[in-house]
Parts: C-alpha cells; sequence; structure tokens
C-alpha cells in the first residue's frame, strides 16, 4: 500500500448518483484520494496505476464485478476490494471471497456506509501493523549484523596486538 494516510482509492459502479453517495460519504471521512469508474473495462486500464483500494459493484454494464476483480487481482494483487453490491446472492458472496474480495457489503442496508468506513479503517490498521512488523525485523536484522561486525573487529583488533585466547 503506497498511503495509508490517504490512499488511493477507486470505486467501480455505473450507478452514477450512488457513486457520487459513496465519494461525498468517503470524503467526509477524510478519505480524499478517490477516483471513480463506471465500467469494469474503464478500471482495467487504470490498475497499473496501483491503487491501494477499489470499491467494487458486481452487476455493470459489460464485464462483471467477478470478472474484474479476476483480472484486477492478475495486473495488481496487492489491491484490496471491497465488494459493495446490491447482490445477496450467497454463491455471488463466495465467488468474490474466493476470488480476493477481503468483504462484502450489501448496498442499501442502512449500516452500508459506516460499515464501509469501518472496513476502510481495518484495512489501513492491517497495512499500518504490516509495515510497523517489516520496520521492526529490518531493525532487528539491522542490529545483529552490526553485533556480527562489531565482534569481527574486536577480534580483529585483538589479533592485531597479540592478545591469545590461550
Amino acid at each position: 500500500m503506497k498511503s495509508v494516510e490517504n490512499p488511493l482509492i477507486f470505486i467501480v459502479d455505473d450507478n452514477k448518483l450512488y457513486t457520487k453517495v459513496i465519494v461525498t460519504f468517503l470524503k467526509t471521512h477524510k478519505f480524499t484520494n478517490v477516483e471513480t469508474f463506471t465500467s469494469g473495462e474503464d478500471v482495467l486500464k487504470e490498475l497499473k496505476r496501483k491503487p491501494d483500494i477499489m470499491i467494487l459493484d458486481y452487476l455493470l454494464g459489460g464485464i462483471d464485478g467477478l470478472e474484474v476483480l479476476k483480472k484486477a487481482k492478475e495486473i495488481a494483487p496487492e489491491v484490496d476490494v471491497i465488494f459493495l453490491s446490491g447482490q445477496e446472492n450467497i454463491n455471488v458472496v463466495v465467488d468474490a471471497v474466493n476470488h480476493g474480495a477481503d468483504y462484502y457489503l450489501v448496498k442499501n442496508n442502512p449500516e452500508t456506509m459506516n460499515n464501509l468506513i469501518r472496513r476502510l479503517d481495518k484495512i489501513l490498521t492491517v497495512h499500518k501493523v504490516s509495515a510497523t512488523h517489516k520496520r521492526f525485523k529490518t531493525g532487528v536484522t539491522f542490529f545483529f549484523i552490526l553485533l556480527v561486525v562489531f565482534i569481527i573487529v574486536i577480534i580483529l583488533i585483538a589479533q592485531k596486538v597479540g592478545f591469545s585466547y590461550n
């Protein structure tokens, strides 16, 4: 993830009014780096820009959201995907999750937008923890490398001054 502070979010939904609602809601919750697409074909052309998160509808004009998900995971496997769809069919949900969707939210539920924000926050928290873990591992590795170098230098100095271990 390029930025956990201001992640690049792609929204893919052919309903322009609903998309506008999502964008407005996200911006009121400090998610300002948002771009919208009305078709799967359009978003696939832009995946080379490596969005951090994609909010994806299932029913789109042209290819459906599941096909977009499959191709998106080939192009940008690290992108986190939240399905936001009116489809409540359990097979659609299972297929989406099996192909790499992180979450599946149903539209038009009174809590949908709040659940979306919670899911976005959870994704960002996971990435923050992962980045912290990675920095910690790097720091520990660096410490032990320095320790080994220090020990080697001490041994070399001891040999130069004629110190014997016996």
